[in-house]
């Protein structure tokens, strides 16, 4: 959504990419991604949660200090800090639900209810909530905050309706595929509100990657394709940086 949204503000050092087609596909992987490689190094490579955590949010905390830095978009460090905050928002839910117990049903009221609060203080002071005006710090730090909960959000809605709620891994993808279809009806036919449109979307797109990851990478006997956590985090990381090589190659100037 945002498609086209306020040219004037990509002139204004926007730290956010354009919202066209590409970054919903980025957006999409990077979430999948979120999910497999968060089990990889736990599961697979025998990390543990705990330590899994420590180490991707030490590369978090590297990874926005970077995004934070620079002056304009930067196609790779911004979709770096995605994928990273991806695995870190699951991260967080795994360690609530795996490590203190705290039921699923919880945890996804309360990231709604800290998305709701972000979004609530970040209008209050900015007077927007739109990603073509994210050309300050203070704008940008609401921004990747809003992110953290909503991926933290994602996994924990995600998991709820495929696991808890006994809805398979598929039957979740599609549901969630079909919502983002509404959503997009809604914005290009019912001429809904781009801002709104956008965030509710990129909320979306949270579970709909999970589910995607679960259905490709767990075991058939657990109602996944068994494709395994390394063979779909490396087919999914392999198609961002191609698409990141791709969009950060130098555009010809319109006439």
């Amino acid at each position: 959504m945002e498609l086209g949204q306020n040219r004037p503000a990509l002139q204004m050092l926007n730290k956010v990419p354009e919202v066209t087609l590409f970054f919903w596909i980025i957006k999409i992987l990077a979430t999948t991604v979120g999910e497999t490689a968060a089990d990889y190094l736990i599961f697979t490579l025998k990390y543990g949660l705990a330590n899994t955590a420590f180490l991707m949010g030490a590369l978090l905390v590297v990874a926005l200090v970077a995004q934070l830095r620079t002056r304009r978009c930067v196609q790779w460090v911004y979709w770096m800090s995605v994928v990273l905050i991806s695995i870190v928002g699951t991260l967080i839910t795994d360690s609530l639900v795996d490590s203190y117990g705290v039921p699923l049903t919880t945890t996804t009221w309360v990231f709604g209810a800290a998305l709701i609060a972000t979004f609530g203080l970040w209008y209050a002071r900015e007077k927007t909530l739109s990603i073509r005006s994210i050309t300050t710090t203070r704008r940008e730090l609401f921004y990747w905050a809003a992110i953290l909960f909503t991926f933290a959000l994602g996994t924990a809605a995600g998991d709820l309706v495929a696991e808890e709620l006994k809805q398979g891994y598929a039957n979740s993808a599609l549901m969630f595929g079909v919502m983002i279809g509404l959503v997009m009806l809604g914005y290009y036919v019912f001429k809904v509100n781009a801002v709104v449109a956008f965030w509710i979307a990129y909320i979306l797109t949270r579970p709909l990657g999970a589910s995607m990851g679960d259905l490709l990478s767990q075991p058939v006997i657990n109602g996944g394709m068994g494709w395994g956590t390394v063979d779909t985090s490396s087919v999914f990381l392999v198609a961002i940086l191609g698409l990141v090589a791709y969009l950060s190659l130098p555009r010809k100037q319109q006439g």
